[in-house]
């Protein structure tokens, strides 16, 4: 290790030696020094973080090697046009997701070419590679604080770069305040915030406020007897703009929200961080008795905006982006139906059982007709228009008696359990509650498996055992139930990779539910459902309004049950017309397919054959319910901002859990638990 260091050292010393040249050219100069920071696994944080570090002794032993690195970065800070910078990075851009989209993948198939004149396009040739940002983001706070302070804040000189600095600053500094006055007035928030008068609105109030600070720092620099400005009130007016967008979040969750809105409140919300920070920085540049303030104001920027720079070109980053957006608009109403698929007292309990064995006894018939379907020898489209119905309309008609699908909960609960989660910095606190809310959630789960299978499973043998014996021969070919009970074998083929494909629909369909519960209730669906003139005069005022108020309490739940089948139904068809070994397996239908192939085999199986069967189902059921959970609770996080750091902890918690109550993932408490609250 002390070898690898020393090379580094050196490797490092031939750089700055570098800086201290006349003529070399200082971005090439950064650009290799990057390149010794830089680790050979982009997420190698601990080498990253230690090249760095030997970076910043050499710094602290060497002067020469501060004042040429120093003045090379105070010369791009200072003499490049550096307003887009503080402005653009890391925030949203204006021109919308899709077409923002379309520029970056237009810049991976014809690069833009860089203006070395412009900082946002120079940090680029800086940090040449698309996984800088992986490495630099871990970079510690303390060692940025260590780099920054031992080359500007410990020497003192080149005031006139430092003023060019702090006069970009302040331009920026206006665009912020204009640009957020502006979006303070676009349609989109006054439908969700019809409190705010034009020219009384808090955003108006920032953009002045803005402009009068800024005036008054620009007589301090140039005139620095004068008086300090002060940044107090414009903090005020962007805390009246933040309590603008907290509320419009409130209303969106009721009224429903469009991706536009969700991009614009996000977008504001970006700008006024920004404001703050370039708010703190410039109330302190003025002060060099404020270097502490001025560090900490000034790291915090640099680690934003850098980050944003390096990820302006990136796709993945930006189908993030859309994912967040999209998971912030949908899971509200995802959240708000998983409470009812969590049973926390015993009659929730008992509930859930009655809601699950119903569905069971819809669900074997739907797999007989599938069965049945297949008899028909049909061409394919018309083949997965059969079994698409049959899945689709059944589903719908599950859902229109209130009964339980169990695959159905996960997406619908994980949205729940993120929504108990709370953060503070990236970190998970309340752990408890969570806990006894993830073992409400898997109560819950085995209740409606159990239901579903239990009930699926001898339905299905009772149905097939009394039309064979009422049509005098079996209603399942022997031939036919071979091939059902070779779908149950796990370890058979892809039958595990089907039952995960299943799981993913599953998922979409929790997200179908509530992207069209949001955009029934953002297009006014139940008024405009009441407001139909020809369906009050078929109905009458009285059942039109109470049809119009169930329709929309239900858009969401009939939509997806109903896409859902329509996935289950058309994807071996379309395996088939690609080429493509697609096809579903789903624990319900397996339980009660199950039962079909014994009845038709006349239950002359091999001990073995059952056992494996049995575990087939069982683990297409685990595949289900993981995959479509997972999906469900990495979407309902990400739209939460949250990342799952404490994973350890929740699964130390839950394990203690089961080992000291391992009935509480089972049976419930004798007195209802108020975890869902």
């Amino acid at each position: 290790m002390t070898s690898v260091l020393t090379e580094k050292r050196v490797a490092l010393e031939v750089v700055l030696d570098r800086f201290r040249r006349a003529g070399e050219d200082p971005i090439e100069c950064c650009r290799a020094l990057v390149a010794e920071i830089r680790p050979r696994k982009p997420g190698d944080a601990a080498t990253a973080v230690a090249n760095f570090r030997e970076l910043l002794d050499l710094l602290a032993a060497r002067e020469d090697y501060r004042n040429g690195l120093g003045s090379a970065v105070l010369a791009l800070l200072a003499d490049t046009r550096s307003v887009s910078f503080y402005t653009d990075a890391g925030v949203l851009p204006s021109t919308g997701f899709f077409s923002e989209l379309w520029r970056r993948l237009s810049q991976r198939v014809l690069p833009e070419v860089p203006d070395r004149g412009y900082l946002k396009d120079v940090i680029p040739l800086v940090f040449d590679r698309r996984s800088d940002f992986r490495w630099y983001a871990e970079l510690p706070d303390e060692e940025r604080a260590r780099f920054w302070q031992t080359l500007f804040f410990q020497r003192r000189g080149d005031e006139a770069a430092r003023q060019r600095i702090a006069e970009s600053m302040l331009d920026a500094f206006l665009v912020l305040g204009y640009r957020v006055g502006a979006m303070g007035l676009e349609p989109e928030l006054k439908r969700v915030a019809p409190d705010i008068d034009d020219f009384k609105s808090p955003f108006m109030g920032l953009g002045a406020e803005v402009q009068r600070f800024a005036s008054d720092l620009r007589k301090r620099l140039a005139n620095p007897t004068l008086e300090i400005a002060d940044e107090k009130f414009v903090l005020v007016f962007v805390k009246q703009c933040e309590d603008v967008v907290r509320r419009a979040r409130r209303t969106a969750a009721h009224e429903g929200a469009s991706l536009e809105l969700t991009y614009l409140l996000v977008r504001i919300q970006q700008s006024l961080d920004r404001i703050r920070l370039l708010a703190g920085l410039l109330a302190v540049v003025t002060q060099p008795e404020e270097e502490a303030g001025l560090l900490e104001q000034w790291i915090a920027f640099t680690r934003e905006a850098m980050l944003g720079i390096m990820q302006r070109n990136s796709i993945r980053e930006q189908f993030r982006s859309l994912v967040s957006l999209l998971a912030l608009r949908v899971t509200e109403n995802a959240g708000k139906t998983g409470e009812h698929y969590i049973a926390a007292s015993r009659d929730e309990y008992r509930q859930m059982w009655r809601s699950a064995a119903g569905a069971g006894l819809i669900i074997a018939p739907m797999a007989l007709l599938k069965v049945l379907v297949a008899k028909l020898a049909l061409a394919p489209l018309n083949n997965a228009f059969m079994v698409s119905m049959n899945y689709g309309l059944g589903f719908v008609l599950i859902h229109m008696l209130h009964f339980t699908i169990a695959t159905k909960q996960p997406a619908m609960t994980a949205a729940t359990v993120a929504h108990a989660v709370s953060q503070v910095r990236g970190r998970l606190r309340n752990l408890g509650p969570l806990t006894d809310l993830i073992a409400d959630a898997v109560r819950s789960q085995v209740a409606a498996i159990l239901g579903n299978v239990l009930v699926a499973f001898p339905t299905a043998l009772v149905l097939g055992f009394w039309l064979s014996r009422w049509l005098g021969h079996p209603i399942v070919s022997p031939e036919k139930a071979i091939h059902l009970l070779a779908d149950l074998e796990p370890f058979r083929g892809l039958n595990l990779v089907y039952a995960a494909t299943a799981g993913v629909y599953l998922f979409l369909a929790g997200l179908i539910s509530g992207y069209v519960d949001n955009k029934a209730v953002y297009a006014r669906f139940r008024q405009r459902v009441q407001a139909l003139g020809w369906l009050r005069a078929l109905l009458g005022p009285a059942r039109a309004d109470r049809f119009a108020a169930w329709l929309d309490a239900n858009i969401g739940g009939l939509s997806g049950n109903f896409l859902f089948g329509i996935m289950l139904g058309a994807t071996p068809t379309v395996g088939l017309l690609f080429g493509l070994p697609l096809d579903i397996r789903h624990i319900a239908f397996s339980a009660a397919n199950f039962g079909y192939a014994l009845v038709a085999l006349d239950f002359a199986l091999p001990w073995q054959t059952y056992a494996w069967s049995i575990l087939g189902i069982a683990l297409i059921g685990f595949m289900n319910l993981t995959v479509s959970f997972v999906l469900a609770l990495w979407v309902a996080l990400k739209s939460r901002g949250v990342s799952f750091g404490q994973t350890r902890q929740l699964a130390v918690l839950l394990w203690r859990r089961f080992w000291s109550r391992p009935g509480s993932f089972f049976l419930p408490p004798r007195a209802a638990s108020t975890t869902t609250d």
